[in-house]
């Protein structure tokens, strides 16, 4: 699947690649519609109409993805609200065992999350996702998304990475996509981000269920060793 000698660099996405994107899914489709019906006096039916709507409006775009925007366009206290269901924070029940082979492989592992740093802060508050990687950061610090080619100039700016000795993972396929347009030379699909929802079929890029495939890969490279998978 990936022919690990060839990558340098690792970057990865945080929600449903590796996090629980149930708690994602949950919070915006079910736990902030209902919270915004009981403050506004309409239906959940409708909050859920009206803010899906506006999802799709925003979808890929710096605001979809910033608490600061959501408290100010709906008049309520988006972190406050996210701890209230923040018992659904989880990690995937595979990552931690594929951090800890990246870790000890002695590449270099970023995390490129397009999360506000207020979300950011919470789920690392609430996983051990900081104990396995040193570098955390969220695309809002850039002030475009990983949708736009202009994060990419400006994090292989920032880390000097080779894109062609990358591999980046993702859950997103346009984010991908864009990944790629930009030259990231591997890349792979999470086909399962919410544990509640079946896994999808994947053409388009290399994809995975379980990162335990990649571990005898990681640590076989690391050793010098010549790995197939």
């Amino acid at each position: 699947m990936l022919d690990w000698r060839q990558i340098d660099t690792v970057l990865l996405d945080m929600d449903g690649t590796l996090l629980d994107l149930h708690f994602d899914n949950y919070f915006w489709l079910e736990h902030l519609p209902k919270r915004w019906a009981e403050l506004s006096g309409i239906s959940v039916a409708e909050a859920k109409q009206q803010l899906e709507a506006e999802y799709q409006e925003l979808n890929g775009k710096i605001e979809w993805y910033c608490l600061d925007y959501w408290s100010k366009r709906l008049s309520l206290p988006i972190t406050e609200l996210k701890r209230e269901v923040m018992d659904k924070i989880q990690m995937r029940p595979d990552t931690p065992a594929f951090l800890t082979a990246l870790k000890n492989s002695g590449r270099q592992v970023i995390l490129v999350t397009n999360a506000h740093p207020d979300s950011l802060s919470l789920k690392i508050e609430r996983t051990t996702l900081a104990s396995y990687i040193d570098t955390l950061v969220s695309t809002h610090e850039f002030g475009v998304t990983k949708e736009q080619q202009e994060l990419w100039q400006q994090l292989q700016q920032r880390f000097g990475f080779d894109p062609k000795r990358t591999l980046f993972v993702d859950d997103s396929l346009p984010i991908l996509q864009s990944a790629q347009r930009f030259g990231i030379g591997h890349l792979l699909a999470v086909a399962n981000p919410d544990s509640q929802k079946p896994s999808r079929a994947i053409t388009e890029f290399p994809a995975i269920e379980d990162y335990s495939v990649l571990l005898a890969g990681i640590k076989g490279a690391a050793n010098g060793s010549v790995i197939s998978e």
